[in-house]
This record gives C-alpha cells, structure tokens and sequence, in this order.
C-alpha cells in the first residue's frame, strides 16, 4: 500500500503528515520557524533555510515511521501570495516577501491602482490592490533594490519553491496566479501579458497548473536530501488556507471555510466567477471553480497579546472570558490591532475597547476579544453575500476551534451552525489528498466527514445584533483619529 505526504509551509512552522489511500493519519510532524521582520511593516522568510529546509527536515523525520510502505506522492502548500526573486536556476537573491502582513509596497498599491484604475484590475483579476497582492511587492522590489531585480528571472511562492527543489520544474498554480494582481486574468486564467510587462520587466513568469495535478517527480539530488524515492511525483501544490479547505471538504459551491489562526480567514466556494471591491476574487483549486476569500488582520494574535499582557494562560483566560457571559459586560472590542484587511483594506485601523470601566478585569477583556473577532467574522460574511454568494454551509478549522467557547460566539453572533470535521491536521492533510486523487489512490470522498456541529443559542441573538450595530458604528466614527495615531506612532 502506498502512503501519501503533504507538506505545508506555515508563517510560523512546517507540518507534515502521512496519510493511507483513505485518509488514515499514520503520523505527523511539526518544525517551528520565525518570521523576520527586519524593518517595520516588512515579514520575510529565508526560502532555503525556512521553506526547504524545513520541508527536508519534516519529510526526514516521517519518512522512518512509514513502516516501509512506500510514498505514492508528495502533496505542497505554503503561506502566500509571496514574492520570491530569483535566478534562472532557482537560487534565492533576496529572503521571500510574505503575503498582506508586509506591508512595504502601499505606495506602489496606490500607483498602479491609479494607472490601471481599480474597476479594471477587480474586473480582470478579481481583487483590488491590496497589500496581499504579489504585483505591487515587485514594483517595490524593482524601485528599492535595483540590484536584486537585475539579476531577478524568476518568481516563486512558497508551494512552487518546494516543487522546483522537488523537482527541478518552474511551474505555479493557478490559484497562487489569481493572487499575483494585476498580473492574471481570472477570466481567461492566464497571464497578463501587457501589465506584467510593464511592471516586472524581464521576470520569467512561470507557467501554469491547477494544484492537483502533477508537476514533476523527485529527483535524486532531491532524494539524497529528503529520504524520498527518485521518481515520485510531486503535485503542483498552492496556498496553504486553499489546501486547508479542501483538507475539510470545503470544496462544494456554498461551503465556506472558517479558519480560527492567528488571523480569521474565511473562504467561500462559488460556482462562478464573483468579485467585490472589500474582498479577494480567485479562482478555485479545482478547474471550473471559482472563490471568495477574506481575512481578517488579527484574531488569535489579539488573544496571544492578551495572554502575554497579563501572564495567563489560555485556559484559565477562557473560563473567565466565559463567566464574564455574553457582552463582556458591556464591552465592545474593534480588533484592528494590525490594521485591518477585508472589508475595509486600511492597514492603519487600530484596535479599540470602548465601555471600559474599574469593574471590568481580564475575563472581560477577553471575552470582548472573541467577540469582536466574531463581529468581524460576520462583517465579512455579509460582504461575501453582498458579492453573490450564499454561505450555505460552515466549516470551522484552526487551533481556535478548540475549547468550544469561540466557536460558540460566533455561531451566536452569526445565528448559524458551524461543523467541525473529524480530522484537523490542517493544510498537509489537504496537500495529501489533492496528492492521492492525482495519483488515482483514493477520490477522497470520505476522508474527513464531520464530527461535531455548533449550533447558536437563540437566547443571546438580541444581545449580538445590538452589539454588532455598535461594532459597526465605531470604525467610521474613529477612523481619522485612528489614522492620526497610526501616522503618530510611525514618526
């Protein structure tokens, strides 16, 4: 029987998993990582000490509990959209540019917005320029580091740097493509020729494959590294929350993914091709899909803040986040605490705790965390809907899942029911099964059927909606002062 690895190259660590042909974990393994972040407003990883590296060191440690069953296929995902430059034979010139939370290229953001105009770039790519979108970070690269872009011929995320280790094949997914704006075309799902020429002069753009298909096999310089076999094939791969969707069976039109991480992510799959100026339109992991995406800029890191500033641990922060019930006592919280990214894509909204009193204690403050987090989960739900879709189906995923109270929140400020699946490993379990159904060693129909579902509690529905007015109220009643500070704090 052959086994099959995903590998998924996360902000702050790499998993790895292998799987059997009906999705069985066989086991797992994690290797923590940093992120670099060596001027304010800049994320960067070191592509071969952090993505292949710690692939190799992942797949080394799996590989001997296989027992001796061989590996059919090798599944990749990883953080993005990134900017990776490189040469023509792979080599890194510069540490890869993390996705929306480098936020380096705003005035180029605002520069080809203004030369291509925005309705065109939303209509042709399906996301408005953002600090998520891979084209301006090359603008930035090619205005400020001249030289790197001089002897820059190629561009890679993180998923396609591991398949060019892999493999020696230049290749990325159409989905990563569709987060390149306004470098792709989501309708024609090619390149844009003319754009890309103009803004990444000379860059070898790589060509192009859905992420489930398979785009090389391993070679033996790649084998002597990792323990895998020459010649297994290595799938083209894509971003890892896409991979995490479909780990979970988001893969229907009408699911939605509801990622609770270190920021909110949510990602609804449409059967055809919708865009909205507060989200990011892409195209799906499959061919003829298409999707929604939105992310929120904090939620787990507002909960970690808070954990550091009081010496608490998540537990004990959580029962009294739960006695202190709904309201937090009178307590509203807007998040923002990096900005914030859909619906608003304002990177200096700051973060607010309105109704503050002497009575009011830690628990409280938590509480008012979650529940601002579930606000927003609920702004960009009713965005999504604005858009065209419908959200018919929740899936709820992520290290925030755990516990219960979080997920309760939200099913309470949403009035709806999330399921929670049976296996949440995260992307590499996705990375897996994109990987056997390529091969043709499962279809992957049952790999992950759910195993609980949250239901919401009608009793605090008024409560909520009251809250959510006032959630909803305060950013466009703070913003310019919000923007004050945020000029304030970075001079």
């Amino acid at each position: 029987m052959s086994l099959l690895l995903g590998v998924d190259i996360g902000t702050s660590s790499t998993k790895g998993g292998l799987t059997t042909p009906d999705g069985t974990v066989v086991a797992t393994a994690v290797r923590e990582h940093d992120v670099s972040r060596p001027h304010p407003g800049w994320a960067e990883h070191d592509a071969r000490a952090v993505w292949w590296e710690g692939f190799a060191a992942v797949t080394r440690e799996l590989l001997p509990q296989a027992g001796g069953e061989p590996v059919g296929a090798v599944g990749v995902s990883g953080i993005g959209p990134c900017a990776l430059p490189a040469t023509a034979a792979g080599a890194p010139l510069r540490p890869a540019i993390l996705y929306g939370v480098d936020t380096r290229a705003v005035a180029e953001i605002e520069e080809l917005t203004a030369r291509y105009g925005a309705e065109a770039i939303v209509s042709r790519g399906g996301s408005p320029l953002t600090t998520q979108a891979v084209g301006p970070k090359l603008a930035w690269l090619r205005r400020h580091e001249p030289d790197v872009w001089e002897r820059t011929e190629r561009l890679f995320m993180a998923s396609s740097y591991l398949v060019h280790e892999l493999t020696g094949v230049y290749v990325l997914d159409h989905h990563s493509a569709s987060q390149c704006s306004p470098l792709y075309d989501s309708r024609e799902h090619a390149w844009i020729d003319a754009w890309a020429r103009e803004i990444a002069p000379g860059l070898d753009l790589p060509p192009l494959a859905w992420p489930g298909e398979v785009a090389g096999t391993v070679t033996s310089r790649a084998a002597e590294r990792t323990g895998l076999a020459v010649g297994t094939p290595v799938i083209a791969g894509t971003i890892d929350a896409w991979a995490e969707a479909v780990s979970v069976g988001v893969t229907e039109p009408g699911d939605v993914m509801v990622m609770y991480g270190t920021t909110m992510f949510l990602i609804e799959v449409l059967a055809t091709r919708r865009t909205w100026p507060g989200l990011w339109g892409t195209v799906g992991v499959t061919p003829g899909t298409y999707d929604l995406a939105a992310g929120m800029a904090t939620s787990g890191a507002v909960t970690d803040w808070l954990r550091q500033l009081t010496g608490t641990a998540y537990g004990e922060l959580t029962e009294e986040a739960r006695t202190a019930g709904p309201g937090a006592g009178g307590l509203v919280m807007l998040p923002y605490f990096a900005g914030e990214r859909t619906p608003l894509f304002d990177p200096d909204a700051r973060g607010l705790v309105l109704g503050l009193t002497l009575n009011h204690g830690r628990g409280h403050l938590y509480r008012a965390a979650l529940e601002g987090t579930a606000f927003g989960v609920r702004h960009n739900l009713e965005a999504m809907r604005a858009a065209g879709g419908e959200a018919r189906r929740l899936v709820a995923v992520g290290g925030g899942t755990k516990g219960g109270l979080w997920t309760q929140i939200v099913s309470d400020v949403l009035g709806r029911p999330q399921v929670l699946p049976s296996v949440t490993i995260g992307a590499c379990y996705g990375d897996a099964l994109l990987a056997a159904r390529a091969v043709d060693l499962s279809d992957g129909a049952d790999w992950n059927p759910p195993a609980a579902t949250v239901t919401p509690d009608p009793g605090v529905g008024r409560l909520y909606e009251e809250l959510y007015g006032i959630y909803r109220d305060l950013y466009p009643a703070t913003r310019d002062a919000a923007h004050a500070l945020a000029t304030l704090s970075r001079a």
